[in-house]
């Protein structure tokens, strides 16, 4: 079992920043890929960025890419999403997600994820 939670979600004028981290129990953070993804009202969730459980490998959706920097420290057993250039679009509730590393996973598909966290609203002004 993993706990996630998410903090750093906040209001921010459009061209700001903000830093999500999400903490996670467990001594097995290592052995976790992660993701984040997001939801705007009325709209399903969508991936944003996933890391592996390295840190070697990550990838990002392209209305992101460029702007958003995922990036984890296993010592902390923590996962970050560094925000940049944020535009009103970028408003969503952001969820953090946990998968246990094996094989079979898409990692832009949300059903692959095994534990999410309590998600952190993130409001751009313009």
């Amino acid at each position: 079992q993993v706990q996630l939670v998410e903090s750093g979600g906040g209001l921010v004028q459009a061209g700001g920043s903000l830093r999500l981290s999400c903490a996670a129990s467990g001594r097995t953070f290592s052995r976790y890929a992660m993701g984040w993804f997001r939801q705007a009202p009325g709209k399903e969730r969508e991936f944003v960025a996933t890391i592996d459980w390295s840190g070697g490998t990550t990838d990002y959706a392209d209305s992101v890419k460029g702007r958003f920097t995922i990036s984890r420290d296993n010592a902390k057993n923590t996962v970050y999403l560094q925000m940049n250039s944020l535009k009103p679009e970028d408003t969503a509730v952001y969820y953090c997600g946990a998968r246990f590393t094996r094989a079979g996973w898409d990692n832009r598909n949300e059903r692959g994820i095994d534990y999410w966290g309590q998600g952190t609203q993130v409001t751009v002004s313009s």
